[in-house]
């Protein structure tokens, strides 16, 4: 589509300067588009791999879990873990991916998980929730890989919608308008000659 222009060469010099700027964009778009995709497939890879591992070790934990379970009455299981010691904190920070700041994790725990008295329960509860201390950096990790292909997924699509325009709409019409506007300045040059050469003819006359 053309452009609302003034056919004249100072308009011509001005497109011709958008379209080197749409073109050079354009590339740069395309490049971090295609980067932001290779780190998305990775990310991804990495995300079933970690959901695999904390889904088998979940499992683990339940099946324990349960076991110690019906080793101990349910009032004993309530009151062994009512008055938990640890204390656990979440540290989040921000890392730079292609523009795009993604979270960053980090689990810290204080104190014992544990904190009732091992006479009255069994070493099966103890295991289990050594599991699921074990298991908390790991579902950190999955979420914040979770969080990390959302961000992406969303700025993957925004340069995808903006390369598409460059692509498809802004070049082509610059291109069509500088090629209309030349047209119109060689179509104008063609007619002052020949009225020149008129006037020549003129003259000689």
């Amino acid at each position: 589509m053309l452009l609302k222009v003034n056919p004249n060469r100072m308009e011509l010099l001005r497109i011709k300067k958008r379209l080197v700027v749409a073109k050079r964009g354009y590339k740069l778009l395309k490049d971090k588009r295609d980067a932001l995709i290779q780190v998305f497939v990775r990310l991804a890879k990495e995300n079933n791999t970690v959901r695999e591992e904390l889904e088998e070790k979940l499992l683990k934990c339940y099946a324990i879990f349960s076991n110690a379970s019906s080793l101990i009455s349910k009032l004993t299981l309530e009151e062994a873990l009512m008055f938990p010691k640890a204390k656990s904190v979440t540290e989040v920070s921000f890392k730079n991916i292609m523009s795009v700041n993604v979270p960053q994790y980090k689990f810290k725990c204080e104190g014992k998980y544990y904190s009732y008295s091992l006479v009255d329960t069994t070493a099966e509860l103890d295991s289990a929730l050594k599991k699921y201390h074990e298991i908390l950096t790991l579902m950190l990790k999955l979420a914040e890989l979770d969080k990390t292909i959302t961000l992406l997924a969303n700025e993957i699509e925004k340069t995808r919608r903006r390369v598409n325009a460059l692509e498809y709409v802004l070049i082509p019409d610059l291109e069509e308008t500088i090629k209309f506007i030349t047209m119109k300045l060689d179509e104008m040059a063609r007619s002052t000659n020949s009225a020149i050469m008129r006037i020549k003819e003129i003259i000689r006359a």
